[in-house]
This record gives structure tokens, C-alpha cells and sequence, in this order.
């Protein structure tokens, strides 16, 4: 499906975040079985970042995919928190609200670092782990998100935006040419105005203490990377780290960074494996 009807099957949750009301967007497929698996995406993407793969694993498991804060169709406002310790609260909320046991959290980019606070502060509601090249310990912020940060980008015009936020994917893909419909749909929530300065908002908040002050220790349920092994953004030697100290397996998958993107058909098929080891 297109980024528009993506956007058309989405549903809303209030939710509050440092003393702000909030609306966290986020598409769900239900009716499967439990527990759901619950996919985070990173930045500069969206909940469309796994439109390849939710629709699959939703054929017969419930599936919850949200919009981060400040991201797809979810608030952007200018004035509140948009860090992975903000959106760990978000998150907090949305399975408080909507699942009543456990769940398994997938998770791309600094998604990986949203899920792996909430399962370190969580542990006894978290079935399963599934980290994609994802933050963690020192591995970010990198430079180009950075670059997104600096106070020009705020003020920077649509246009400019569109072609280097687009260029990213267009550019980033593993194999050929990036899907045309895709580029549109990563770049759509932030053609306007208020898109501009969320993203600026949500590049300045990545805050590396925000993994590294992170107890590891404290996360107790089955780990599984689906890692791009060509990645210079999250180099795979941060996902074998943490298969290290967490146990778990690294599957290395021939990507770059957009995995979900590059290889949905293997990742489908490792996590329902995953699912089905684990989970029964």
C-alpha cells in the first residue's frame, strides 16, 4: 500500500509525555495471536518503514506498529521532548493502553534504543527482543542525523529537505534503484512547515547517554539480531556486542542500514521463526 492509505488505516492514543498531551498515531492488525509483536521504527523514518512486513507477520499475529513523537502522523508540535527516553514513555503507554500481557518489540534505528529501555525497565512484560541496526551503547548519534540537528535545518526549506532526506534512501538501498513509492512515503510527514521543524526537533534530541547509562543486565528475555552487515551507520559489531552480553543470535543479512526495506522477505522469515521457537 501507498503512504497515504498507510496513513488512512491508522489509528490515535492520547498519551502524556513530560506534562504534554499528546497523539500517538499507529497502525494495527488484529484478530492474530498473542503476544503482539510491536515494530519501532528510527529516524528519519516512520511507521511506513515496515509496510513490507507488518502486513505479513499481521496475517495471523496481532501486530501493532506506532508512529514515534514528532514523527509520521503523530504530534509535531514544536515544544516537547522527542529523545528515545521520551518516546520509551510513549511506548510505556500505548501497550499499557492496548495489550494486556506480554509482547515482542521489533525495532530499526534508534526504535532499538526505545525498545531496549523499555526492556530493560520492563523485562517481565517483554516476550522477545528483535533489533535491526539499532542504537545502542556509544554507537550514535551519527553525523547525518546530526547534520539534520543543527539550527539551520529548522528554517531550511521544503524542498531542501525532500532531497536530503530522500536522497538518503534513494541512495541507501543495497540492490538497484530505491522503490519511487517508498522514497515518497519516508519523506511525506515531513513536506511541510511543521515537518521541517519536527525533524530538527527530533535529530538535536538523539542523546547517546541515553543507551550508555542503560543496565543491560537488567534485560532478561530471548534476543534475536536481524543486522544489515554493510552498515557504516550502525556498524554490526554493536549488534554481536550485544548478542554478547544479552546471549541471543545474530543473523547478518545482506543491507545496508534500511534492512526492513532491503530484505522484508528474510526478515519475515527469521522473525517468524523467532516467534515460533520462543513464543510456540
Amino acid at each position: 500500500m501507498d503512504h497515504e492509505q498507510w496513513s488512512e488505516g491508522q489509528d490515535e492514543l492520547s498519551v502524556t509525555v513530560d506534562g504534554h498531551d499528546l497523539t500517538a498515531a499507529y497502525y494495527e492488525f488484529e484478530g492474530g495471536e498473542e503476544p503482539p509483536v510491536i515494530f519501532v521504527h528510527g529516524i528519519p523514518t516512520w511507521s511506513y518503514l515496515w509496510r513490507d512486513i507488518a502486513p505479513e507477520v499481521g496475517s495471523d499475529r496481532r501486530v501493532i506498529v506506532p508512529d514515534l513523537l514528532g514523527y509520521g502522523n503523530s504530534s509535531m508540535e514544536d515544544g516537547f521532548d522527542r529523545s528515545i527516553r521520551a518516546q520509551e514513555q510513549m511506548l510505556e503507554q500505548l501497550i499499557d493502553d492496548l495489550v494486556d500481557g506480554d509482547v515482542v518489540l521489533a525495532a530499526h534505528d534508534i526504535g532499538g534504543g526505545v525498545a531496549l529501555r523499555y526492556a530493560a525497565h520492563n523485562s517481565d512484560r517483554v516476550a522477545g527482543l528483535v533489533m535491526s541496526n539499532a542504537v545502542c551503547y556509544d554507537s550514535w548519534p551519527v553525523e547525518f542525523i546530526s547534520d539534520l540537528g543543527l539550527p539551520e535545518t529548522a528554517d531550511a526549506p521544503v524542498e531542501q529537505i525532500e532531497q536530503q532526506v530522500g536522497g538518503a534512501f534513494e541512495a541507501g538501498v543495497y540492490e538497484d534503484e530505491a522503490d519511487p513509492e517508498f522514497v515518497e512515503g519516508m519523506v511525506a510527514p515531513w513536506l511541510s512547515e511543521e515537518g521541517v521543524t519536527s525533524l530538527s526537533r527530533c535529530a538535536v534530541s538523539t542523546n547517546t547517554n541515553h543507551t550508555t547509562e542503560l543496565d543491560y543486565d537488567e534485560i532478561d528475555t530471548e534476543l534475536l539480531c536481524l543486522w544489515g552487515g554493510e552498515d557504516t551507520f550502525q556498524p554490526i559489531e554493536y549488534g554481536e556486542r550485544l548478542v554478547d552480553d544479552l546471549g541471543g543470535e545474530m543473523v547478518e543479512l545482506e543491507a545496508y542500514h534500511w534492512v526492513p526495506y532491503d530484505r522484508p522477505e528474510e526478515y519475515v522469515e527469521h522473525l517468524e521463526a523467532f516467534l515460533t521457537e520462543n513464543l510456540g
